[in-house]
């Protein structure tokens, strides 16, 4: 059953539509933008960053300048400290680095230098707010000091981000250069995560229409441009897609589109891994490691 403050929450927005849908439709997307505070995690979050502490001592850590902040890309040389190729690492929504512990040490065991990114918003990147524009300056800034990449590996939301950095589909901001993507639990059609976050808030008509306003404003295309999947049919990459057909956060349809751009994208079904359990999977990581050394 709705908590009584979420069903209060609704209808102010179903109020505020009737008064004004465009001012609403700001407001609902910079709360969509809005990013978890960094300073009071969890007991779970905290735990694992304890844990993860020695961990991240192994990397250079890297403040790199975007056209709206700060981001910190996490430098892991490979075991033997020698020159290697590059692979970017991104993280999903409420995710940071640590969270993507068991790949990064799966890329390093294949003699990758991984540059794993907090996005902005997560870990510790500056700032409260964080969407695909944001996400997609980000990559490009680690672009230009680690790249090009042989390969870019992200898990949700960053599976969607390594898509649309590499298609170039943000106004202003080059495409970034990859020989292959691996997506992981990624979603295909950010219209849709629109739609289902419109749903959840209560939005009619008129306020989803000013909430996509928004997002071209900000990306400098329409959003029913957003789909990863048609992204990926032009872009012809070497793609590796890994669902779970039980993911109850992305659904596994959005595998199924990956699948279906092309036969440059091949879909690796990983029954009862869910959404989370599925990047510290040790056999799923070192077959994501596999691909980017060789491909298919």
């Amino acid at each position: 059953m709705a908590s009584f403050g979420y069903l209060l929450f609704r209808s102010a927005f179903m109020l505020a539509e009737q008064i004004a849908p465009r001012a609403t439709g700001r407001v609902a997307f910079e709360l969509f933008c809005r990013t978890p505070d960094p300073d009071r995690p969890t007991k779970r979050e905290a735990d694992m960053l304890r844990d993860s502490a020695a961990f991240m001592d192994e990397a250079r850590h890297h403040h790199l300048r975007t056209r709206d902040g700060w981001v910190v890309a996490h430098d892991f040389g490979p075991p033997e400290g020698r020159s290697a190729p590059a692979v970017l690492v991104v993280h999903g929504w409420r995710s940071r680095t640590e969270h993507m512990r068991t790949l990064i040490e799966a890329l390093r065991h294949q003699g990758f230098r991984v540059i794993a990114l907090d996005l902005p918003g997560h870990g510790r990147s500056t700032g409260r707010r964080l969407n695909l524009a944001l996400a997609v300056a980000a990559v490009r800034a680690a672009a230009d000091w680690f790249g090009p990449f042989s390969a870019i590996v992200g898990h949700s939301f960053g599976g969607a981000v390594a898509v649309n950095a590499v298609f170039g589909s943000i106004r202003g901001i080059a495409p970034v250069e990859a020989k292959r993507l691996v997506l992981v639990a990624a979603p295909s059609s950010m219209p849709g995560l629109f739609e289902d976050f419109g749903r959840f808030l209560g939005l009619g008509t008129r306020t989803q229409m000013a909430l996509a306003g928004q997002v071209e404003r900000v990306a400098g295309h329409p959003l029913e441009s957003f789909v990863a999947a048609d992204q990926l049919r032009e872009l012809r990459i070497e793609t590796l897609a890994v669902h779970a057909p039980d993911d109850k956060e992305v659904s596994f349809e959005s595998a199924r589109q990956f699948e279906d751009a092309g036969d440059h994208v091949r879909l690796v079904r990983v029954p009862g891994r869910g959404h989370r359990r599925i990047i510290a999977d040790a056999a799923i990581a070192n077959q994501i490691a596999e691909f980017a050394v060789a491909g298919f």
